[in-house]
């Protein structure tokens, strides 16, 4: 029996993936590159990168020698719609907030 496939939500439930994905938002970059911006080793870089390429947030390119990573951000959309529904939780507060906030001032 092999390994599940981790998803998106599993993916970006460690903080140091969801800070690779952000750096990954610009360019392709390298595991050597992103490395530098974690106290964590090289390996550990390129796990979390493997778990964020099998969860298809990330794809990988061959440049030479050197594999170079790039985000995926429509693996994101999962995410985006189950917050959706939560939306009209924190729009609900707002407007109450800012109906307190304005009659405060009356």
């Amino acid at each position: 029996m092999g390994a599940e496939k981790l998803d998106v939500f599993q993916a970006i439930a460690d903080p140091t993936r969801r800070k690779l994905l952000r750096l990954l938002a610009g360019e392709r970059q390298s595991v050597t590159t992103l490395s530098q911006h974690f106290p964590i080793s090289r390996v550990a870089i390129s796990k979390h990168l493997r778990i964020l390429e099998e969860s298809k947030l990330v794809s990988v390119k061959r440049i030479g020698r050197e594999k170079r990573y790039q985000l995926e951000a429509e693996a994101l959309l999962e995410v985006k719609e189950w917050l959706s529904f939560y939306e009209q939780f924190w729009d609900n507060k707002m407007t109450t907030l800012k109906h307190l906030v304005e009659n405060d001032h009356d």
